[in-house]
Parts: structure tokens; C-alpha cells; sequence
């Protein structure tokens, strides 16, 4: 579902950006949509920074890991 924003721009932006928005096939709104998804999206963690350092393996109780310790030589 779509909700209405009003947004305030620079007058002398208003003109190039609808410019652009039809140049590329796109609406001002669905362009400002695809910026904010992106800025949104780029902020948020990936996965192995979301994870990162909290899976802990300890070596002396994992069987599993003197079999990759072996293949791949740690």
C-alpha cells in the first residue's frame, strides 16, 4: 500500500528532476522511492556484520574442527 509525502525541494531542482524522471521512464515519486530504498537498505548490516563474533567455536570440544583444521591446514 502506497501513502502520500509531501516533500519541500529547491525550486531549481524541481525542473531537472522532472526532467530526468522522464528521460528514464520514471515518476518523481517512484524515483524518490528507489533513492530512499537504497539509502535505507545501505544502512542497514549485512550479514556477516549482523553475525560477526557471535558464533564462537571452541576448538577442544568440536570434533568437527580438527577435521577442517586437517583439510585446510590452521
Amino acid at each position: 500500500m502506497k501513502s502520500k509525502l509531501n516533500l519541500t525541494i529547491d525550486e531549481n531542482l524541481v525542473p531537472l528532476t522532472k526532467a530526468f524522471a522522464k528521460k528514464h521512464g520514471k515518476s518523481v515519486s517512484e524515483l524518490v522511492e528507489i533513492l530512499l530504498r537504497e539509502v535505507v537498505v545501505a544502512d542497514e548490516p549485512g550479514f556477516s556484520e549482523k553475525w560477526r563474533g557471535k558464533l564462537v567455536i571452541d576448538p577442544k570440544n568440536e570434533p568437527r574442527f580438527d577435521a577442517l583444521k586437517d583439510r585446510y591446514q590452521l
